[in-house]
């Protein structure tokens, strides 16, 4: 029986979310750091004739505009100099991987999170991170759309330049924030795209992972295939250092597999970090976006860092037009009205861009003072005990904003404090709760538990259950599977690879 293919139209009543291009501007300048938005405003500054920059002195700035006076100070402008300070950025960073699964290396090629083994951070005016990675991506032939998701992927990277977000996720949110309706198959195309970038390493979505990617990027050669086999296929004997099961497995000599476990100790789980290198450090610009000040009484103040941030204003003259055309509008030919729109079109799209600046200085302020609220025992001390638990939530609940929002707020910008300069993801801690019911910071549990096998007898490490009975004694009632997952996300290994 012949089958015939019939084409029906049927109407159908569907809920979308949809948000105004008010709101995606807003959206958009509030992910952007400091010196990605110093740039998008000095372009939108070329590209509207509409909007100015300010010449006149901030002190002209109307009451509305500033925040209300309260024990942190005005929101005040910050010297842009910055190089000449004595504090480097050092260890922050580090404290990103806190609460993660995958470990930094050490020198030795173990991969742990030894203080003393931490990058520095200096100051320099380099190229960013992303700009390196967005000059790459200029050399490939992309559509408008497939650039804008691109770019979207370059910016979900964190500083070690992995991507710790799931696709479905991007793809969420590129179609609520960006109305971008793609399917996660061709953001994930673009991701491989991505991951062909230099160094080799970038937009990984796991250590695995990334580590195979620079394998596969070296010369073809017989130890490339047995670093790609175990990093592919006993990735677990890998991480827990099981040399011996693995050259078993590979049939390999005593000399080859302690040859192979040196090529694989050169590999960078941070390929995103050498993007800055030179002479072995790190100088990928950071600009924070938060100055927190702490005198010696304990008083907290902070401001907001505008760095090169002009203040912006609409054009006399446009405006001018707009109400010159508006008043003759009955009296004016067809090009007078051409021009009116024309004017009309860019005071109303400049005064939408001062707004939503406006927005996010609005926001950031509210959000970092309500950090500083939260956690203010912290930045009295500079002891990272003193953080007590904190997620997104309970900053949008004090703020009255969305998740969304403070999750974008934390993302990618930093704060200079007494103690160092710090993402503002470094604030935020989970909680555990103990069996008697008594909230406790896990990042306090971690340094106690960090501090216990840092102090143990080394020829005789402690197992996980004398572990958990020391914490418990230290006030810390943690169960040994807890103390398991805590010392993994550490980074340090179980009793009998400590032992020396």
């Amino acid at each position: 029986m012949a089958q015939k293919l019939i084409q029906t139209q049927t109407q159908q009543q569907v809920q979308q979310q949809r948000l105004s291009q008010q709101q995606m501007l807003q959206v958009k300048l509030l992910e952007m750091p400091l010196a990605e938005l110093e740039q998008n405003i000095n372009a939108e500054l070329d590209d509207n004739p509409a909007l100015e920059e300010r010449r006149d002195d901030l002190d002209d700035v109307t009451d509305k505009d500033k925040e209300p006076d309260d024990e942190y100070g005005d929101e005040t402008e910050e010297k842009t100099e910055r190089e000449e300070r004595e504090e480097a950025l050092d260890n922050a960073l580090e404290s990103l991987n806190a609460d993660d699964d995958m470990p930094a290396p050490t020198s030795n090629g173990s991969y742990g999170n030894d203080d003393a083994e931490r990058e520095e951070m200096v100051w320099g005016d380099t190229t960013s991170f992303y700009d390196k990675l967005k000059e790459q991506m200029g050399e490939l032939e992309l559509t408008p759309q497939q650039q804008e998701i691109m770019e979207y992927l370059i910016g979900s990277l964190d500083s070690d330049g992995l991507l710790r977000k799931s696709l479905d996720d991007i793809a969420d949110e590129l179609a609520i924030y960006h109305n971008i309706d793609v399917p996660v198959k061709e953001i994930e195309q673009l991701l491989h795209k991505l991951q062909t970038f230099d160094p080799p390493g970038i937009g990984a979505r796991s250590l695995q992972e990334c580590l195979l990617l620079q394998i596969r990027a070296k010369r073809k050669s017989v130890v490339r295939d047995l670093m790609e086999k175990v990093i592919k296929d006993h990735f677990d004997e890998f991480t827990k250092k099981h040399w011996d099961k693995i050259a078993q497995a590979l049939q390999l000599t005593k000399d080859q597999a302690d040859y192979v476990r040196h090529e694989l100790t050169k590999l960078n789980p941070k390929p995103g970090s050498s993007l800055g290198e030179t002479e072995g450090r790190n100088i990928q610009q950071i600009t924070p976006d938060f100055i927190i000040d702490t005198d010696d009484d304990g008083h907290v103040t902070f401001t907001l860092n505008h760095g090169r941030i002009p203040e912006l204003k609409i054009s006399s003259s446009f405006a001018d037009m707009v109400d010159t055309y508006r008043n003759n509008r009955q009296n004016m030919n067809r090009k007078e009205k051409e021009a009116l729109l024309y004017a009309k079109e860019k005071v109303d799209k400049a005064q939408g861009y001062i707004e939503a600046i406006k927005q996010r200085r609005h926001t950031l302020y509210v959000t970092m003072k309500a950090i500083i609220d939260w956690q203010k025992k912290y930045f009295q001390t500079g002891d990272e005990a003193d953080l007590k638990p904190m997620i997104l939530k309970d900053i949008a609940q004090k703020t009255n904003l969305d998740i969304s929002t403070i999750s974008r707020v934390s993302n990618m910008k930093y704060a200079q404090t007494r103690w160092g300069t710090f993402p503002l993801r470094f604030f935020f801690t989970d909680s555990y709760v103990t069996d008697e019911g008594k909230e406790m910071s896990t990042r306090k549990i971690k340094l106690a538990l960090h501090d216990l096998i840092n102090h143990e007898d080394k020829h005789k490490p402690l197992s996980d259950d004398a572990l958990a009975a020391m914490m418990a004694k230290k006030g810390f009632p943690i169960a040994r599977r807890t103390v398991a997952k805590y010392r993994e996300q550490l980074g340090l290994p179980v009793a009998r690879l400590r032992k020396q």
